[in-house]
């Protein structure tokens, strides 16, 4: 096992640039994410780890050795495709010894960690099975398996669930990070699911339009965001532009006033950043806000409401049989509060600007 380190990894198609100057260190045993919207560049950066994208710059080490030039199957990695990649002729046994074949190692010695990885993946007994003939959660326990066969130094995985229907996602999310954890993978895995990120990695790299906008583990990146698109990308965020008005009160576009106890910042345009679930809402017929819909989700409800022609998004636990809340409707007027510590401002400026 080693570390990954990428060094100003960098990837340009004439002059559209997928990836800019990407520097990470991935530990020893750690699981980091690469996550961020369709396009961000997570993919790409990860393909370049493998070696199926050539960087235009930087470097990629892998167990302290320079490997940017070095074709895939010399990098000593293992990789899980979106799609699985299975070969549909071949049994899974096949399938998964294909890596140990192009390596050239023995048969004895082939059949004993193909055996050990199936058992792995709670395979064992389906190894004369074809791809065609599993269900998607064991075609993908099977691209799972030909990826540690070999093991790797680095486990590479893209979007290994998105195949997946919801339920068995989460038992397959919850699978795998067990296995990462018990075999001390080294891992780098590409989502753009924020839950699925936020459940599996240890750290998180949120991208967006080739650029690294933060890095961080999960609660870093939820309570104290860089910027007003980490903020509306992991998790829900109530996003205002406006500014600091004297103290504890910050003023929106809109002429709303919401209290905000951030120091105040540097000039320029700002956004505050509230979380929905820091909002209390309670039914007052002279409030000040009012309530333009309620979702009902089960243990939690959502409130969507128009503070003075500010759209806020508040959502908190059901309330019970009994509660004033729980007869809170559509057009009914309501107050608002939340501590103020829980505002967060960030500069509106995009990285690069001024």
């Amino acid at each position: 096992m080693g570390s990954l380190v990428l060094e100003a990894l960098a990837k340009r198609y004439g002059t559209s640039v997928a990836v800019e100057r990407v520097d990470l260190e991935v530990r020893q045993g750690e699981m980091v994410a690469l996550l961020g919207p369709s396009g961000c560049g997570k993919t790409t950066t990860l393909r370049m780890v493998a070696g199926f994208v050539a960087p235009s710059a930087g470097r990629v080490l892998i167990g302290g050795a320079d490997v940017t030039q070095m074709p895939p199957h010399a990098r000593d990695t293992g990789m899980v495709f979106q799609s699985y990649a299975l070969f549909p002729h071949m049994t899974v046994a096949a399938n998964v010894a294909f890596g140990l074949e192009m390596r050239r190692v023995g048969r004895a010695e082939r059949d004993t960690r193909v055996r050990e990885a199936l058992r792995l993946v709670r395979l064992d007994g389906l190894e004369d099975r074809l791809p065609r003939q599993l269900s998607g959660g064991q075609q993908q326990r099977v691209a799972l398996a030909r990826a540690l066969v070999v093991n790797p130094a680095v486990f590479l995985l893209d979007e290994p669930l998105s195949n997946l229907d919801a339920k068995l996602r989460g038992e397959v999310r919850m699978e795998i990070r067990a296995l990462q954890q018990r075999l001390g993978l080294t891992t780098l895995i590409v989502t753009h699911d924020q839950e699925e990120a936020l459940t599996m990695a240890d750290r998180l790299v949120v991208m967006e339009r080739g650029r690294v906008r933060q890095v961080g583990t999960a609660e870093e990146l939820y309570e104290s965001p860089a910027d007003p698109f980490v903020a509306g990308f992991v998790g829900q965020c109530n996003l205002v532009e406006g500014a600091l008005e004297g103290t504890g009160v910050f003023r929106a576009a809109s002429g709303a006033l919401l209290a905000c106890a951030a120091t105040p910042p540097p000039p320029g345009r700002h956004v505050l950043a509230l979380r929905p679930e820091r909002i209390e809402v309670t039914p007052a017929a002279d409030g000040p806000a009012r309530l333009r819909a309620v979702t009902y989700l089960g243990p939690l409800t959502e409130y969507h409401l128009d503070l003075d022609g500010t759209p806020l998004l508040a959502i908190r636990p059901t309330p019970t049989a009994g509660e004033p809340s729980r007869l809170m409707s559509a057009g009914d007027a309501v107050t608002l509060s939340w501590d103020a510590s829980a505002a967060r401002l960030l500069s509106a400026a995009q990285p690069g600007q001024t």
